[in-house]
């Protein structure tokens, strides 16, 4: 309750500011949502495209290191959108590694390429535990019946996948469509302005807080919109375990495609991420002299341990309310907290925390720590829902009866009956809650000061300030602790639950 609160809180402050508005021009509204839509279809397409194929390889492939390599990909969710964006000027760019081929890397197709190497590895992952969850008993037959690579895809593998797409691309969609740090170093100016860039523009830089009301509306009524609509479609597998070995390897030209298109996959997604380090070992000395880098690392830490715990907390509450929930109409409405969010994206929320604030009589740097905290929270309990709500509902259909005929409650039922069963979970979702908090700029960019910054922030700044070599030291920083983070934490709760039972 008291995150639909805020929410309807923030979207009335936007919706109070939006009526003395001087309207953007019909020419100029068109085209942001144009560019928007169409950076975001593309992106989607192509991430759709390549993660089936990334998928289908993994799945037939054997080989040391494997395992790795799922995970790295699978991380793929939280590698900050800042650090990909600046990988792929340095290998890119005109001064890059790889600069002389002339592939343009601003504009429309850096865009496009950065969320692809995000989201594309990301539904790669997310396919191929559709593809792991097949039967074997239906890999026998096929085997049975003799079928070749490309009839065993059409035959087993298509409609193993087809079902999780629609669900799957509507996610990719929104993530690309609310994209803002990918835009703002790589968008190339006012040729692929999106709607989120341009809230911030309005704000940060021509102070119109009318025009960027109406804009953060036109965009929440947009993503509402996809969120609805989405809202019918399949829902998409939050499992990120490591898949089972291939029981079915091809051969011939199939296999050779699945090792191209697996080596196609690492140089894309790996070259930018080793650029960004290797450039970060140049600047490191300076970075770690700096007093600001300390306190931004300092702020950029707390906040992302407590945001993540607050969003455990409501998570937890949310996901044990629901699977206690009476009937389905229940579950759904005590699930629309947690989702409202997605409508609602970070530039929008930081702009409607932002009018209320000043609207208050509140200076924005007093309440920035707070709204940087609770922001970040709301980015991940979508995810953190998605993740705990499987978990606790396979506890009540399974345990529910035992539970109640042993009078269990509270903190006994917790530590003997859940905590076991989803320990795993609750590190992910601590995992994905720091890591997603350690790389957003959304919030950060209108309410960071000079004595209040993190990370990112800090990170754009000595960019603006043409000091390349801190940038990447920063970039490789917050690559190396959240690809960390995010594969050790839930193994480490997973042991620390085994240990227990």
């Amino acid at each position: 309750m008291l995150v639909t609160v805020l929410i309807v809180t923030l979207f009335w402050s936007i919706l109070s500011s939006a009526p003395a508005s001087a309207h953007p021009t019909r020419l100029d509204l068109g085209f942001l949502i144009y560019i928007t839509t169409l950076q975001a279809t593309l992106s989607t397409i192509l991430s759709l495209l390549v993660g089936i194929a990334l998928a289908w390889a993994l799945n037939r492939l054997r080989f040391p290191g494997r395992a790795l390599v799922v995970a790295l990909f699978a991380a793929a969710i939280v590698t900050p959108g800042l650090v990909v964006a600046f990988g792929l000027i340095d290998i890119w760019g005109r001064s890059g590694l790889l600069g002389g081929l002339g592939l343009p890397v601003f504009g429309l197709g850096g865009v496009v390429a950065a969320h692809l190497i995000l989201d594309g590895t990301f539904a790669a992952r997310i396919l191929l535990n559709r593809l792991d969850a097949i039967p074997p008993q239906r890999l026998k037959t096929g085997q049975s019946l003799a079928l070749d690579p490309w009839m065993r895809f059409g035959v087993i593998d298509w409609p193993a996948m087809r079902g999780t797409l629609p669900g799957l691309g509507a996610i990719i969609f929104l993530l690309a469509f609310t994209s803002f740090p990918i835009v703002l170093l790589l968008g190339g100016g006012p040729a692929v302005q999106t709607l989120e860039l341009a809230i911030y523009s309005a704000v940060r830089l021509d102070f119109d807080l009318n025009a960027a009301a109406t804009l953060a509306l036109i965009q929440i009524g947009l993503c509402a919109a996809i969120i609805l609509l989405s809202s019918a479609l399949a829902p998409v597998s939050a499992t990120l375990d490591v898949p089972r070995d291939p029981r079915w390897r091809d051969r011939g030209i199939a296999r050779a495609a699945q090792w191209a298109v697996l080596a196609l996959a690492l140089f894309g997604f790996g070259a930018p991420l080793l650029s960004v380090l290797a450039d970060g070992l140049g600047g490191l000395a300076s970075v770690l002299a700096q007093p600001a880098f300390w306190s931004a690392a300092t702020t950029s830490l707390w906040v992302a341990i407590a945001s993540s715990l607050l969003a455990l907390a409501l998570a937890l509450i949310l996901a044990a309310s629901r699977a206690a929930a009476p009937d389905r109409w229940a579950r759904v409405a005590l699930g629309v907290p947690a989702f409202a969010y997605l409508a609602v994206p970070a530039v929008a929320l930081s702009l409607g925390a932002f009018l209320l604030v000043r609207n208050a009589g509140i200076l924005p740097q007093s309440a920035a720590p707070a709204v940087l905290l609770i922001a970040n929270a709301l980015l991940t309990l979508p995810f953190a829902v998605a993740t705990l709500s499987p978990a606790f509902e396979a506890i009540s259909r399974t345990r529910g009866k035992l539970i109640r005929s042993l009078g269990l409650g509270g903190a006994t039922q917790s530590l003997a009956i859940e905590w076991p069963l989803i320990a795993a979970d609750i590190g992910l979702v601590l995992a994905l809650g720091f890591c997603f908090s350690l790389g957003d700029l959304g919030v950060i960019a209108l309410f960071g000061t000079q004595d209040f910054a993190t990370l990112p922030l800090l990170m754009v700044r000595a960019l603006g300030a043409y000091h390349a070599h801190d940038a990447a030291a920063i970039a490789a920083l917050m690559l190396v602790l959240t690809v960390g983070v995010f594969i050790a934490l839930p193994k480490l709760f997973a042991r620390l639950a085994n240990a227990r039972a």
